[in-house]
């Protein structure tokens, strides 16, 4: 592990879901007067051994913006992956392989959107660019509603020569892109990674070349594309119904 600094997280849930995941917490920050689920966090932290400084609500806007629902916790920095751990954990759970590849993903709520849906998918782990894109910050926690805290992520500094050790590691490799397959018409059962690309640009030439096969999302509508984060959750919903059991239809 890795990329170890001071980092906040803020609101209800992304804080609650740290807590759950044992992310290394320095300090809490609570609003005076907080009633509700904020009780069940102190506690939580409490029984952890974390400092809880109680603020008037004006300084912990100050501290943290506005949106932190009267809680905010200074932890250390997301801790990344390697995409082995990916599929030991594939391994440890008896299922084959599935990771999600993100191509230059740059809006954050997009990434914590993924990262969310991919959880809730039973994905293995995330592989992100170390350059020019999202990485995973209180922003993308807090988008994620806390799913971030359960998910692995490889930051790696080639994404194409990921691919490749995915492939090795006999992972196909589908793209998603305009102009492929028709999403719910091809087996996606067995290791698979899914490859979404960034907001406007998509997947690059060199990374689509080394994919295994295209798939694309039927639009029926008058706009010609969707939203990664969109796409990705299709596709992402797709591998889980053939891993339920259900045909290709």
């Amino acid at each position: 592990m890795k990329e170890k600094a001071s980092d906040l997280i803020v609101g209800r849930n992304p804080v609650m879901e740290a807590l759950k995941a044992g992310r290394e917490i320095e300090k809490l920050f609570v609003a005076k007067g907080s009633e509700g689920s904020i009780k069940k966090i102190i506690a939580v932290a409490k029984d952890r051994g974390i400092p809880v400084h109680y603020e008037d609500r004006q300084v912990l806007d100050k501290l943290s913006g506005n949106g932190n629902q009267g809680v905010a916790a200074f932890v250390s920095s997301h801790s990344y992956c390697e995409i082995e751990d990916m599929i030991r954990l594939a391994e440890e759970r008896g299922e084959d392989p599935f990771v999600v590849v993100l191509d230059g993903i740059e809006d954050p709520h997009n990434l914590g959107a993924v990262i969310r849906t991919a959880e809730a998918a039973g994905a293995h782990g995330i592989v992100i660019p170390k350059r020019r894109a999202a990485g995973i910050t209180s922003a993308v926690v807090k988008a994620s509603a806390g799913a971030s805290e359960h998910m692995l992520c490889a930051k790696v500094p080639n994404i194409s020569q990921a691919i490749d050790k995915l492939k090795s590691m006999g992972l196909w490799i589908a793209a998603c892109d305009v102009g492929g397959q028709t999403w719910h018409s091809v087996d996606l059962t067995g290791g698979i990674g899914l490859v979404v690309g960034g907001e406007g640009t998509g997947i690059g030439k060199l990374v689509r070349e080394k994919c295994d096969f295209t798939l694309g999302i039927t639009m029926k509508g008058k706009i010609s594309s969707l939203n990664a984060s969109n796409a990705a959750a299709i596709l992402m919903y797709e591998v889980r119904r053939q891993r339920d059991g259900q045909q290709v239809r």
